[in-house]
């Protein structure tokens, strides 16, 4: 997957989408309207713009995801440890408890997700 980058409102109108979908581009508008306060037009604009980037597709007025929220975000994620952290995870980690310490069941929390990672 190519890096996508999203805007603010970009990732508030995906976010928007996948909580829906697949949902009807008429309801998608009415959903815009009274989340966002977004105009019919704004809405298909920023649709074309997220179609473009490969996340979305309306195909016969309906509308649906290409990629998933998780891999969308698991994706972001590894492209931020990437560029960040020189793609180091551990000093991602290091950063990331220098200013926040983890409690003992996040920790048994990450270290269940390591396990099952490395079971798949």
């Amino acid at each position: 997957m190519d890096k996508i980058r999203l805007t603010e409102m970009e990732t508030k109108f995906a976010d928007l989408i996948w909580s829906h979908e697949p949902v009807p581009s008429g309801d998608l508008v009415k959903l815009c309207e009274s989340e966002l306060n977004w105009k019919k037009s704004t809405t298909y604009t920023m649709l074309k713009r997220l179609e473009s980037k490969g996340i979305f597709k309306n195909k016969e007025g309906m509308v649906a995801a290409l990629i998933s929220k998780d891999d969308f975000y698991a994706q972001q994620s590894k492209q931020f440890v990437e560029e960040t952290f020189q793609g180091s995870l551990p000093k991602f980690l290091a950063a990331f408890t220098r200013s926040r310490k983890l409690s003992d069941t996040e920790i048994d929390e990450f270290l269940k997700v390591i396990q099952d990672h490395k079971e798949e």
